[in-house]
């Protein structure tokens, strides 16, 4: 009886090997992606790259693809993204969200010229995607230049209204173009859109500069700080605009304010150092600066220039001196520069 409900119901045949290897790759494949989700979720990258990679030697998935770009993203290895990327659209080459993702790439390795070929591609395929001119807009202010730029970004707004960044991206190349008052009711709008947002407050507020209204662009700088007292660039910008106005006292108050906040805060001390020097206290200006440049030691390298500089130190131990001809090596020094500041200043060692 044994026999016959076994002949009746079941398969006699045994599986071949190439069958079984199958079952088994299916198995270990499922395995892998599923744990390498799991790993993805709980911020366990390098182990999810590992599974998904194994995982796509058994089987070319394109789910399993997308969850290794997204991995290798986040782990900042855009290089190795990209190289999925193009074989996923080598299998799919119509397939937007994937060609989205690889524009989103070449940005991170600043590959504008691919990234508008592929914009038009989108375009080809999907003409109203305000995501492709928008992110194509982005790409030209770089490589075409602003008003091919400013071109795509207004048509992308004209396809999605609300479109924040577009409106914030359309005003800073309207304000590189020296077109501050042109650029100020985008800036407007885009806090309208998202009034949280803080770099849309910072824009504004160089805005303000460059049209002159000074206490305007101090209230915009301020209220970000009110939003998030660690924003770097705002505590920057505060500073600076008091040292513009000489008000050096309390430039070298709020520093010192923003160095109590952030004890690692490298700038801070490079700009409190600045307006000590405008003071006359080179020595405290030399003790800041030395301490900037502990914290911040990749932005202040000895080097050498080509051609014609004006260096104009901060420590008692240099003077101003002017150099018009040929190559000029400064050695042993560091040097810190920065484009708001008119000289290069040095510490020299």
């Amino acid at each position: 009886m044994g026999n016959f409900f076994k002949s009746l119901f079941s398969s006699s045949k045994a599986a071949t090997p190439e069958e079984e290897k199958s079952k088994n790759d299916q198995k270990n494949f499922d395995i892998l992606k599923y744990d390498g989700v799991r790993a993805q979720k709980i911020g366990q990258v390098a182990y999810a790259i590992k599974c998904f990679t194994e995982a796509l030697k058994l089987q070319e998935d394109f789910e399993t693809m997308t969850y290794l770009v997204a991995a290798y993203t986040t782990a900042n290895k855009a290089e190795e993204a990209l190289e999925v990327l193009n074989r996923m659209v080598e299998l799919e080459p119509d397939h937007i969200n994937t060609l989205l993702t690889r524009v989103n790439v070449l940005f991170m390795l600043d590959k504008e010229a691919d990234v508008i070929a592929d914009c038009r591609h989108i375009l080809e395929l999907e003409e109203t995607n305000h995501l492709a001119w928008f992110l194509m807009g982005k790409a030209k202010r770089t490589t075409s230049g602003p008003l091919g730029a400013i071109a795509d970004l207004t048509k992308a707004i004209a396809l999605k209204e609300d479109f924040t960044d577009a409106y914030l991206m359309r005003a800073r190349i309207l304000l590189s173009m020296q077109q501050a008052t042109e650029a100020l009711p985008d800036v407007e709008k885009a806090i309208t859109l998202a009034p949280e947002e803080e770099t849309s407050y910072l824009l504004r507020g160089r805005i303000h500069e460059a049209m002159g209204n000074i206490d305007a662009a101090a209230a915009d700088y301020q209220n970000v700080l009110e939003l998030n007292p660690f924003n770097d660039e705002a505590t920057l910008l505060v500073g600076q605009l008091l040292i513009t106005q000489e008000r050096l006292d309390e430039a070298i108050t709020f520093f010192d304010e923003a160095i109590d906040l952030k004890p690692d805060f490298g700038k801070a001390y490079a700009e409190r150092g600045r307006a000590k020097n405008l003071k006359g206290d080179k020595d405290g200006a030399f003790e800041d600066l030395k301490k900037s440049i502990e914290l911040n030691p990749e932005a202040t390298k000895p080097g050498s220039w080509k051609g014609s500089i004006r260096i104009s130190t901060i420590c008692t131990r240099a003077g101003s001196f002017e150099k018009d001809d040929s190559d000029f090596t400064i050695t042993p020094c560091f040097f810190y520069f920065n484009p708001k500041t008119e000289p290069f200043r040095v510490v020299f060692l």
